[in-house]
């Protein structure tokens, strides 16, 4: 517990988007504005690691996105327009105009980068942007999944999500293995103290889980955009790991032909988490501050 005496890591404010919904964000370091978007499943306490290692040169905004911890719902007609309207309230509060996304969060900073004037330059860690439907087959698990969480069974959802997905992205192959039942149990004991040991602005993973069909959505709703993206004119920085799987490599390879201001990096030995706490963020806040 913090004494009244100890500096807070970070501090916290919202904005009001337009549709009204309140969009928090926590705030640290000094400088140039530099927003960091989350992906899937995720929120802002999953980039504090990257935030910490980029607060010596830029004032950090990290928000919850919709649905999540500090942020309201998401509100009727959820989709990127609303995601931009969110992007734009706090570009316009706080003067930033350097965006980075992770996933779903690399979407997002593409589509700003695109729609945004106030965007000058935005980094994108392998955005899951569909261009041969390799990425909807992948996600083929979701009605599944939507019916699990329909029917009250969260941790039969998370497993689903688990064995159908969670491979691609670092999940050990011999835990997704393990028989379903034992993983569902395993969750179940999980869920049954997820809150009580999440921290005070922390979203658990029991409310993470249920967000992952919104950026499912915008997965959907992204396909067959990506002739629009010849217009973008920001500086653009693709992101990605060599450890990652390969259709995300193959992703990056084609926004790289079709953007006209952009550079690329790969970072040796990590996959699509090295941005969080479990990858590598000190090296993915390395290539940031070069870009930024």
């Amino acid at each position: 517990m913090e004494t009244m005496t100890s500096k807070p890591k970070y501090t916290k404010d919202s904005v009001t988007s337009q549709d009204g919904t309140i969009v928090g964000y926590r705030q640290l370091g000094s400088g140039p504005g530099l927003l960091l978007m989350h992906g899937g499943a995720l929120a802002s306490q999953h980039f504090m690691k990257l935030g910490e290692a980029l607060q010596d040169k830029f004032t950090v905004y990290i928000p919850d996105r919709r649905g999540r911890g500090l942020s309201g719902p998401f509100g009727d007609n959820y989709g990127m327009q609303r995601e931009m309207e969110d992007v734009k309230a706090i570009t316009n509060q706080t003067g930033a105009h350097y965006i980075f996304g992770l996933s779903s969060g690399g979407l997002i900073a593409l589509q700003a980068a695109l729609k945004i004037p106030a965007i000058h330059k935005a980094a994108l860690y392998e955005p899951p942007l569909d261009i041969d439907n390799s990425v909807m087959k992948l996600l083929s698990f979701i009605p599944d999944f939507d019916r699990e969480l329909d029917e009250d069974k969260l941790s039969e959802a998370t497993v689903t999500m688990l064995r159908e997905f969670g491979i691609y992205f670092g999940v050990p192959s011999w835990l997704a293995n393990l028989p379903r039942t034992l993983l569902v149990d395993a969750f179940k004991l999980y869920y049954g103290i997820d809150s009580k040991v999440t921290g005070a602005d922390d979203v658990s993973y029991s409310d993470l889980v249920p967000t992952f069909h919104y950026d499912y959505e915008l997965v959907r709703e992204m396909q067959g955009t990506l002739d629009t993206f010849r217009d973008v004119r920001a500086e653009v920085l693709l992101i990605g790991g060599s450890n990652s799987p390969q259709f995300l490599k193959d992703i990056l390879d084609v926004l790289e032909k079709v953007l006209a201001n952009v550079k690329r990096v790969e970072l040796k030995g990590i996959n699509h988490s090295g941005p969080l706490v479990s990858g590598d963020p000190g090296r993915v806040a390395a290539e940031l501050k070069k870009f930024f």
